[in-house]
């Protein structure tokens, strides 16, 4: 299967009663279906998936699988603490509808998360897993940096497809890529970086950046897949400040607020989280528009 191209790390919309509200998931994934994405993750950071029952999780899984092409592919989040939380949730995944089951490093006894440790983890994950795994570095949530010689080492798995690493750290990404062969895939988890990591050898991105303004990402990609590397870079640097300021400043509020300032179904983020501010929210109208101005993204949607 290919992983070529900009993947949707999607938000998990709420109803009024705090609940998934599936509607709105598929009015997002239809709009996101208008653009041109390559697929979508569920149930990654930005899906809030850490304060989801595993019944929503599923919920979610089913919806996506209805809103969207059989032939789009769909990543579910299936990392858990423990390696037999992981295995059951990917198949009940599977069960769904999902094509890969991406699986973040375990973190909470982190002193205990060794080389060997967490190898063990992911080759016991890949054998027992119904469905291709990619492994996900996200030290941001995690405290915790995979070891690219683990990356490398599990790299010759049959069922490990690749890699989703949001550490934006290029340097970290490079010395995987140097150490993994062609056939494993690497997907930038980080907007920053976006277009030096796909001139490193990066096939595509996951990136949360998407579930607002995909439009300029994809495009960013389809220009380096081109080879013009003069327009790639272009928008890598139209885009990085918007990145920053929505993003990793704002995190999943930000994001969702940005996505309602775009015409989407962004909403609340659950509890403990809080929405983002009058303030942040002022500011990431101030940016979308100040994109909009730019041409780099099509004019909002209310």
């Amino acid at each position: 299967m290919s992983l070529s191209g900009v993947f949707a790390p999607v938000t998990t919309p709420f109803d009024d009663r705090g609940g998934v509200d599936a509607g709105a998931l598929a009015e997002n994934l239809a709009r996101y279906e208008s653009h041109g994405v390559a697929g979508y993750l569920l149930l990654g950071s930005t899906g809030e998936a850490a304060y989801l029952e595993e019944e929503e999780k599923l919920e979610v899984l089913r919806a996506a699988r209805r809103a969207v092409p059989d032939g789009r592919l769909l990543l579910a989040g299936v990392g858990l603490e423990s390696t037999a939380a992981t295995i059951r949730l990917a198949a009940l995944a599977r069960d769904c509808g999902a094509d890969l089951a991406l699986v973040i490093t375990p973190f909470y006894f982190r002193s205990g998360m060794s080389e060997a440790a967490l190898t063990r983890h992911y080759e016991t994950v890949a054998d027992a897993s119904p469905i291709p795994i990619l492994l996900y570095n996200v030290p941001k949530f995690t405290g915790l940096v995979l070891p690219a010689s683990v990356a490398a080492a599990l790299s010759m798995h049959p069922n490990v497809a690749g890699l989703k690493d949001s550490g934006s750290d290029l340097a970290w990404m490079l010395d995987v890529l140097d150490h993994v062969p062609a056939s494993f895939r690497v997907l930038c988890g980080s907007v920053s970086i976006f277009e030096s990591a796909l001139a490193a050898g990066a096939m595509g991105g996951v990136l949360a950046a998407a579930d607002v303004f995909p439009e300029p990402l994809i495009a960013l990609h389809r220009a380096h897949v081109a080879r013009d590397e003069s327009r790639a870079r272009q928008l890598q640097a139209a885009l990085t400040e918007a990145g920053r300021l929505i993003v990793d400043a704002a995190g999943v509020p930000g994001i969702k607020a940005a996505m309602d300032a775009r015409g989407m179904r962004g909403g609340a983020p659950r509890p403990p989280l809080l929405p983002a501010s009058s303030d942040e929210r002022e500011s990431i109208r101030r940016e979308l528009a100040r994109l909009v101005e730019a041409g780099t993204v099509p004019a909002m949607r209310c």
